[in-house]
């Protein structure tokens, strides 16, 4: 097997994403208050590799889109480094090509331009990136693209708001294929969708990735979602990773207080858990974190140690966990056969015949 098949697509090293959310200079110096620094990426790291789906699941604000954005380009890290097949992806490469990198957003509708007809959205990468050369060999991709997303090539004539939510987020993947990319960047793509329309889009995310040999990094905060998509999984509080491995043994076996207690706050009736502890308390503002380990004022397992000390990411049967706890023995793996309840239930699969939402 090649070098080029086992080096990981894509390396986060030391990702750290600060904005700076201080008041005007004027109202600083007559209220003599500080500068404000908001720590939305704090230090995460991970590799991705080739084929396979990275998922990040966090509480909302913990940086898991921060971490999303500034792979895809939308924002520059404050420090760290993001290596694409092993360049940094803003470096000029030896042949003069960009990174195969696209994203798919959150909202298909605020991502499409509503003043344009579809075949016009996804024909903007082929003329932008040069990749037809005339109208025609344009109109082919188009009409070739619609059928792989399981559209009709007539489609192309309508506008985005003569199609459902679901229709709109496969025109959005369609644009996102035009240039043929390597690597898909979805953040939360399915949350702005009925529950029976996201199925439709994470068999065609598979697909797709299976056909294409396509590689992810899933963002999203619905952890059947995660469940039934990734291969690895990275579990994020106040912008670090506190846990991260594969994504089945991170299931069954969660080592992390943080992720015990997101597990617990899921409801499940096929499992007999009459004493499931829940959250509590707020997430701490990223503009002034706590010491040490962030998520010490909600843990129940917390100490001195744990107040003073940021722990470090550390190996624990091939998974690694950033906690003082864990690596002290304080807290025992809780072994379960997590299975949400989208589990349980057979993802209705389309016909091709059959118009997908």
């Amino acid at each position: 097997m090649s070098e080029d098949i086992l080096a990981p697509v894509l390396e986060v090293d030391n990702l750290h994403k600060w904005f700076d959310v201080s008041k005007p200079p004027l109202q600083r110096l007559i209220e003599r208050l500080p500068r404000q620094t908001l720590k939305a990426v704090d230090g995460v790291s991970f590799r991705i590799e080739r084929g396979t789906t990275f998922a990040l699941v966090g509480e909302s604000g913990c940086g898991k889109s921060t971490v999303a954005q500034a792979v895809a380009g939308l924002h520059k890290p404050t420090r760290g480094a993001i290596l694409f097949e092993g360049i940094d992806r803003d470096l000029p490469r030896p042949d003069g090509s960009r990174p195969e990198l696209q994203m798919i957003f959150q909202d298909p509708f605020a991502s499409l331009n509503p003043r344009w007809r579809v075949r016009d959205i996804i024909a903007e990468p082929l003329r932008v990136h040069r990749l037809t050369r005339s109208r025609a060999e344009t109109r082919a991709a188009v009409a070739e693209l619609l059928e792989q997303v399981r559209l009709s090539p007539a489609d192309g004539e309508k506008y985005p708001h003569e199609f459902s939510g679901g229709q709109r987020q496969r025109i959005s993947i369609a644009r996102a294929l035009a240039n043929k990319p390597k690597f898909l960047v979805c953040d939360e793509p399915t949350s702005a969708l009925d529950v029976s329309v996201q199925a439709q889009i994470l068999n065609l995310m598979k697909r797709l990735q299976r056909e294409l040999g396509l590689t992810y990094l899933l963002i999203s905060h619905n952890l059947a979602v995660i469940y039934h998509m990734a291969d690895e999984l990275g579990v994020m509080y106040l912008g670090r990773l506190v846990e991260t491995g594969p994504a089945r043994e991170i299931f069954n076996r969660p080592r992390h207080p943080y992720t015990q207690l997101l597990l617990d706050t899921i409801p499940d009736i096929s499992l007999d858990r009459p004493h499931r502890t829940f959250l509590k308390g707020e997430v701490p503002s990223p503009i002034a974190p706590p010491p040490g380990c962030t998520f010490h004022p909600r843990c129940p397992h917390a100490n001195d140690r744990c107040r003073t000390e940021p722990p470090r990411l550390e190996s624990f049967g091939g998974v690694k966990v950033a906690c003082h706890a864990v690596g002290e023995g304080r807290i025992v793996p809780a072994v379960r056969e997590w299975r949400p309840a989208a589990r349980r239930t057979p993802v209705r699969r389309v016909s091709p015949v059959a118009r997908p939402a």
